[in-house]
């Protein structure tokens, strides 16, 4: 009986899923095939032949394998390898170059013969790219073939670098780079204009050869794409569809990548459901969105209709299921997001009291306060709290060199003009000069760049800040370690960034805290910053009484809304509100028109900023509730 719920839970997918907690279980268990099937090889005398992915998701794997070797002597003596691809042209000791990526995370820390090896080579002359990738077949080949085939998936729907347009039975070749795969690549190079248009890879026939092929993907932002490989139709524009093809294919995720699979999704179209009430509202609200009705207009034939008869039956008249939705829904809607003072708060998403309350709005980078929640952050200061807002990083690897120079030449006018000695200041500025026409892309600046960075973002912050209404005593720059190394990459979290923070939160004893929960964001600060804040807290609830009555609020930024039916409360904001808000954004000037890292998204942060709030208010327009010109979301942190 089992089987067959799990045959009718799983009749959308296409192919084997394997769903993980998170991305750590995930890796130690494809890191235990990999290790098992080297085992077994080993002992019957044999060569292991591995096609091996990088990117950020097999860095787990690889990091398994390693202390396998080093702590339970698993060997790789007996493994060969062959790498999906590499970008073209790319020297072999470049940063971005896959051989380093392999080397760093995997090759210099096990007995693997470098002989054995094998990475696309990125630095051969074109005319002789196509002799080298048909010798590189050949090696594949005459091997038998590879045992186990690691892939990863990008957001175009490649594998390997396969992208859209490729054919199944293509081989090892030159191939050019879709433009939103140079997007996704564009941090790691300094810049999208950096990132090779071009690169040799695998192609989908010579994967499709490997006797066993596990293709991994973690995190929410994967979502939509596992979607269409796993229960789209087979077509070109995806090319991971064509993994549906073979026998020997298995998808490996995280619960966050497999989260739009229809069995996660939208259950109720494949199973019965135990009808909590999240999984209810979540359910009636897609109802309201999918036949296009406001939630109290919805029928029972609409219910039958789309998957829902078994909810309306459990707890029908369905009437009674859209009031009691609707109402949740409604009760989110608040104008007070500190409180009401002196108002009944059973059914507000805020405690009336205390009517002053202390509150932290943690920024993980310099703007993301007023981008984020702007107009909640003014409302606030507006309605009397005591707001503090915390910096927690200086953002200084997002702003433009340019803009270094201007700030100089502003400083030694400014000492020209007052009489003070500018020749130390200027031999700094002829530095800067000098340095950055020969700067490599993601080459670390100088401190003192690194400095007037930080500088730049650090007084626009303070003006966003004192904008919304904040005296400087209540701006506090955190400047966290982990953050301040000079790259794109940065450090692991340390002991120092979560005892400044709870330093800043003895001082405040806040009873809100707001702190960016947007882990859609693709630099992945503002998980990190979140995962401070909660290290912190979680210390601090052990000892002071203060903690336990503190509420913490997630906000998202300017990728990704919660859904609907994850909102635990909605700030609306008037046509003025939106305006004063798009006004502390504008403070930030090194951020407007063209950011450092922008993303895939061309619109300018505010623009997202009010297109994100103006579509949140739709949302509940469309559901038939009041309409307002925009909305800020939260959801509750519990402990």
């Amino acid at each position: 009986m089992a089987r067959l719920n799990l045959l009718e839970e799983t009749r959308y997918e296409k192919l084997p899923v394997t769903v993980y907690p998170n991305q750590q279980v995930a890796s130690l268990a494809v890191a235990r095939r990999i290790a098992d099937l080297i085992l077994s090889k080993q002992a019957a005398g044999e060569k292991a032949v591995l096609g091996l992915a990088t990117g950020v998701t097999p860095i787990g794997v690889y990091a398994e394998l390693v202390r396998l070797h080093k702590e339970e002597g698993l060997s790789f003596s007996n493994v060969i390898t062959f790498n999906l691809d590499e970008y073209y042209p790319m020297k072999a000791k470049a940063a971005q170059s896959y051989v380093t990526f392999m080397n760093e995370n995997l090759f210099n820390h096990v007995d693997i013969d470098p002989a054995a090896v094998h990475i696309p080579d990125g630095t051969l002359a074109k005319e002789d790219v196509a002799a080298f990738c048909l010798e590189y077949e050949k090696k594949i080949s005459s091997l038998g073939g590879l045992d186990l085939q690691i892939l990863g998936i990008g957001r175009t729907g490649h594998i390997g670098f396969n992208e859209p347009g490729s054919a199944p039975n293509s081989g090892t070749r030159l191939v050019t780079l879709d433009d939103l795969t140079r997007n996704d690549a564009s941090r790691d190079f300094g810049g999208k204009q950096n990132v090779p248009t071009k690169a040799i890879t695998m192609g989908i026939g010579t994967i499709f050869k490997a006797r066993e092929i596990i293709l991994m993907a973690c995190s929410g932002k994967k979502a939509p794409i596992i979607k269409k490989a796993v229960e789209g139709e087979i077509s070109g524009d995806v090319p991971a569809t064509y993994l549906q093809l073979s026998d020997h294919v298995e998808f490996v995720l995280d619960e966050a990548a497999s989260s739009s699979l229809t069995r996660f999704d939208t259950p109720w179209l494949v199973k019965d459901c135990v009808w909590e009430n999240t999984l209810k509202k979540k359910a009636v609200i897609w109802l309201a969105h999918t036949v296009n009705k406001p939630i109290l207009k919805l029928t029972e034939e609409d219910y039958n209709n789309h998957g829902m008869a078994q909810l309306a039956v459990e707890q029908g008249p369905v009437y009674n299921i859209n009031i009691d939705i609707f109402n949740q829904v409604q009760h989110t809607i608040t104008g007070w997001p500190g409180g009401k003072p002196n108002a009944d708060d059973s059914q507000r998403p805020e405690r009336a009291l205390p009517a002053r309350k202390r509150s932290v709005i943690f920024s993980p980078h310099p703007d993301d306060d007023v981008i984020s929640m702007g107009g909640t952050f003014i409302r606030l200061v507006d309605q009397g709290h005591d707001v503090h807002v915390a910096y927690q990083t200086s953002g200084n690897t997002a702003v433009w060199d340019d803009d270094v120079l201007r700030f100089v030449e502003f400083a030694i006018d400014f000492n020209e003009s007052i009489g003070e000695d500018n020749n130390k200041l200027k031999t700094i500025y002829e530095d800067m000069r000098d340095f950055f026409p020969q700067k490599q892309p993601n080459q670390i600046d100088t401190k003192e760049i690194r400095d007037v960075k930080g500088f730049i973002r650090k007084t626009e912050a303070i003006s966003g800040a004192r904008y919304a209404g904040l005296k400087d005593d209540h701006i506090h720059f955190m400047a966290l370690p982990f953050y301040e190394t000079g790259k794109i990459k940065k450090n692991s979290v340390g002991e120092e960034d979560i005892l400044l923070t709870i330093e800043l939160l003895q001082k405040v004893k806040p009873q809100q805290i707001f702190a960016a929960g947007d882990f859609a964001d693709p630099n992945g600060t503002h998980l990190v910053c979140f995962n401070i804040i909660l290290a912190a807290l979680r210390r601090l609830r052990e000892t002071e009484d203060w903690v336990k009555d503190c509420w913490l609020w997630m906000y998202r930024g300017a990728w990704l809304e919660f859904e609907t039916y994850e909102i635990e409360m909605a700030v609306p904001l008037s046509p003025e509100e939106v305006v004063r808000k798009r006004n502390a954004i504008f403070k930030h000037q090194s951020q407007k028109d063209r950011p450092v890292f922008p993303g895939d998204d061309a619109r300018e942060f505010w623009v997202r900023a009010e297109d994100r709030t103006r579509d949140t208010a739709n949302n509940y327009d469309k559901l038939g509730l009041a309409e307002y010109e925009a909305m800020e979301a939260f959801v509750r942190y519990k402990f």
